[in-house]
């Protein structure tokens, strides 16, 4: 109980955004090229994870492949061009063209090839014949034929991926704050890029789905860890603005993807393209200085011995040295010393404490709640523009563009009018979109239909990238890796609902679709519990993140408890406390090192007289006076 109330008064004193931050550079040069480097890993990560719309997209057009054995012995196929050849072998479903997974079967000794004729109709035994569509010319649907009884297996697959990306939110946020942002960022681009290259050699579906699901796990670890580091590098006013262009990020990186992977060709070599980006990430073992850990967690987590190197390493790299300290660069370290003690004993914190909090656990699980209906609810706008046109590269066009006005609309309103009121305006849009998609469309003009479902995927993304955005911000730096983790695994259980859709072949996709629009009409007043975070210093502790609270929805006048009687005035200081702690730091700084440029040195020579012999000469003339 002491250490932890030595810790936490230990945190009070030396608050990192006013203390620590503005004397290490502040957001300075070498803060923005850390920055920068964090940009990358989203852009190799987003290639990952988009290309999977590719090694999943089913052909527009395919049939069975034709089978000799089951025409009669005199057929001569000379004799047949092949739109008749195809005509004879394969039934034809009215409104869909030739169908997908059966043939016709002649007997044996019949001459007659006519309509009159009785025909047997049995499933493929040659496999499929497919047209070339969108992209890709072979993925993961035409290598192993996973069509008709094995179509399943298509939405399976992306389930599966999407379950591998939670467990990796899970378990590699909870690494992120025990073991910190770099060490979890290695880990995980190491592992992701060896998966991503085994995924090349897949031999059978079970093999890539297995392999698919692994990397999903570790390509999770990469965006988490890379984008809790981002953040804690920069101070209130640039937070927004750095998150957003790393938004920028994985919009180009889904604009490029079908130019590449009409390049490609086959999805193996897709595979490799999309590994590369994080081949490249790996030189970043090579040099720390391009992606340092927090020196915020590090400061946090009661890591002294890293803390001050860390800070030199950020003050030196800023070109910082304050003008009236004694020795340059080691006044902010002294401060540290006196607070913390020359060594400290780290402290670490999981996601399990979220059971002992009352502020964060409800900021955490209302902002999984809103990340879960923005990503869940863009399959229903998405199915109306497939509805609108069956081509493919309009509603991923749609998709991709929507999402970058999603962007632009976050950077030049949150920052104004707040994380919480757009996060509120954006849950509306969203709501409303939908309940009249849901009620109205089959009274609507198609192009009416368009225009909303274009306008609720564009509230529904900016919904998902400023929850997710708004959770980094309010959770605590000692287990942000841990609860944004698990916010972020609620956003990729809403990406895989549109699977699980897909695997009972759209059947309950009304359902899907009442639900979502209800829960974002639910979703309005929790987010009016939400605190505000524009503008305020990262909270660091637990306690600091439980002192979170809600502001009033409604702005109160400024002097409405304003009592003129018991108005008190905090007392005038005649000195700035922080220099006068600073000079008692740097005192003590130097009073205790080995080499002073000076030294209190005691006498050589005894003293002429002991203190007792001087104390009895000085009593002599007291008792002279007495008597």
């Amino acid at each position: 109980m002491a250490a932890g109330a030595s810790t936490s008064r230990s945190r009070l004193q030396m608050d990192y955004e006013t203390a620590v931050f503005p004397h290490t550079g502040g957001y300075g040069p070498y803060n923005r090229i850390a920055v920068l480097f964090s940009w990358f890993p989203n852009f190799a990560v987003m290639l990952n994870l988009f290309s999977d719309v590719f090694y999943t997209l089913i052909p527009d057009s395919y049939h069975c492949r034709p089978d000799p054995q089951l025409l009669p012995a005199t057929f001569l196929l000379s004799n047949f061009t092949r739109q008749k050849y195809l005509n004879l072998t394969i039934p034809w479903v009215n409104g869909t063209g030739l169908s997908h997974c059966e043939l016709f079967k002649y007997a044996s000794n019949t001459s007659d090839l006519s309509e009159r004729v009785h025909r047997e109709k049995v499933s493929c035994t040659q496999g499929w014949e497919y047209a070339h569509g969108a992209g890709l010319q072979s993925n993961f649907v035409t290598e192993w034929n996973l069509v008709c009884h094995d179509y399943w297996k298509i939405p399976f697959q992306h389930i599966c991926f999407m379950t591998g990306w939670i467990l990796g939110y899970i378990f590699l946020g909870t690494l992120c704050d025990w073991s910190g942002r770099r060490r979890c960022f290695l880990l995980s681009i190491s592992l992701s890029s060896l998966l991503g290259v085994a995924v090349c050699f897949s031999n059978s579906a079970v093999v890539f789905l297995l392999l698919r699901l692994s990397q999903g796990a570790m390509l999770a670890g990469v965006f988490l860890s890379s984008y809790v580091a981002r953040l804690e590098l920069c101070d209130p006013p640039h937070r927004l603005m750095v998150t957003m262009i790393s938004g920028f990020f994985a919009v180009f990186a889904e604009l490029i993807l079908p130019g590449v992977a009409v390049l490609c060709r086959h999805w193996p070599v897709l595979q490799a393209v999309a590994t590369l980006p994080l081949l490249l990430l790996l030189s970043y073992w090579c040099c720390a200085s391009v992606f340092p850990d927090s020196p915020r967690w590090l400061l946090a987590t009661n890591q002294i011995p890293q803390v001050k190197k860390s800070l030199q390493e950020f003050s030196t790299r800023n070109n910082v040295c304050l003008q009236e300290e004694i020795y340059p660069g080691e006044v902010l370290l002294s401060e540290v010393d006196s607070v913390y003690g020359e060594e400290g004993h780290p402290h670490y914190c999981s996601v399990l404490e979220l059971r002992r909090t009352r502020v964060i656990w409800k900021n955490c699980l209302i902002l999984s709640f809103t990340l879960f209906i923005g990503t869940g609810i863009q399959y229903c706008f998405s199915r109306n523009l497939h509805s609108f046109t069956s081509n493919f590269y309009f509603s991923y066009f749609v998709r991709v563009i929507t999402g970058a006005f999603g962007c632009i609309f976050i950077c030049f309103t949150v920052d104004r009018f707040g994380r919480r009121g757009m996060l509120l305006l954006s849950a509306i849009t969203t709501g409303l979109s939908s309940l009249l998609l849901l009620a109205l469309t089959q009274y609507l003009h198609g192009g009416l239909v368009l225009v909303l479902s274009i306008v609720g995927l564009l509230f529904s993304q900016a919904l998902a990238l400023l929850s997710v955005f708004f959770a980094s911000e309010v959770m605590p730096t000692v287990i942000r890796g841990g609860c944004l983790g698990l916010v972020l695994a609620a956003g990729a259980v809403g990406m895989a609902a549109s699977s699980l859709m897909e695997l009972q072949n759209n059947g309950g996709y009304f359902l899907h679709h009442v639900i979502f629009a209800s829960f974002a009409v639910l979703s309005v007043l929790c987010i009016m519990l939400l605190p505000e975070s524009k503008r305020k210093p990262l909270p660091d502790s637990l306690k600091e993140g439980e002192n979170q609270r809600r502001p009033p929805l409604f702005l109160s006048r400024p002097n409405r408890d304003n009592l003129p009687l018991l108005c008190t005035r905090p007392a005038q200081l005649d000195c700035n406390p922080e220099n006068y702690s600073r000079l008692v730091s740097a005192t003590r700084k130097m009073l205790t090192k080995d080499s002073l440029p000076y030294r209190i040195a005691s006498p050589n020579h005894t003293p002429l007289l002991s203190d007792g012999e001087m104390q009895g000469q000085e009593d002599e003339p007291l008792r002279e006076n007495e008597s």
